[in-house]
């Protein structure tokens, strides 16, 4: 999925902001986030708070979604009125795989442990390590235990300096640049996801 323009798929942006990123090139490109932002003029942006509601699109919409600095602000475990407890973090894993087309990419760039930066912000309340997404993949499927029904497939886990991650085609000229910063100057703090969603065709 990695071609360089990619007409006619559709793309989601999770915590957009103003203005959805579209690491896949993609044609069509739609966004989420809890507000709408100065300077948001984009009428495929929608309102939504995804710790508890769900994301505001039909099943099977798209190619791929993406998550920048995101999914470490969605709560593990939240109480319910009831005295239950709801997994948000859990339940949007789901809602991802939800809304992703059958072999859609879920690309999801967040800073982890040890990383200073997965702790610095006090909004990060979901701390995501190198091995969180084994909860979510198939060989592991760890979530299914708190009601995840979905199931991905990880294509690429790796640490990552988020300048050299905004696209998800990444040239040797990038992956140098990226190398030589890991080496000389500082480690990457920002853990990139590219996970396929596995479900049937339609």
């Amino acid at each position: 999925m990695n071609e360089l323009i990619m007409n006619d798929r559709q793309h989601l942006d999770l915590g957009c902001g103003a203005k959805p990123r579209n690491p896949y090139n993609c044609s069509q490109l739609f966004g989420v986030d809890i507000y709408k932002a100065p300077g948001a003029s984009n009428s495929d942006i929608r309102i939504a708070n995804l710790s508890v509601e769900p994301i505001p699109f039909a099943s099977d919409s798209f190619d791929s979604l993406s998550a920048f600095d995101f999914i470490e602000h969605i709560p593990r475990i939240l109480p319910t009125a009831d005295g239950k407890t709801r997994f948000p973090f859990i339940e949007l894993m789901d809602e991802v795989w939800r809304v992703l087309k059958p072999g859609g990419i879920f690309y999801a760039v967040t800073p982890a442990y040890p990383s200073p930066e997965a702790f610095q912000d006090p909004t990060h309340v979901n701390i995501i390590t190198a091995k969180t997404h084994l909860y979510f993949c198939e060989e592991k499927l760890y979530a299914e235990n708190y009601g995840f029904k979905g199931k991905f497939k990880a294509s690429r886990v790796e640490w990552v300096h988020i300048k050299y991650a905004q696209s998800a085609s990444v040239d040797m000229k990038t992956r140098l640049s990226s190398l030589n910063r890991t080496l000389f100057k500082a480690r990457p703090a920002h853990l990139l996801w590219e996970l396929v969603a596995l479900k049937p065709q339609a």
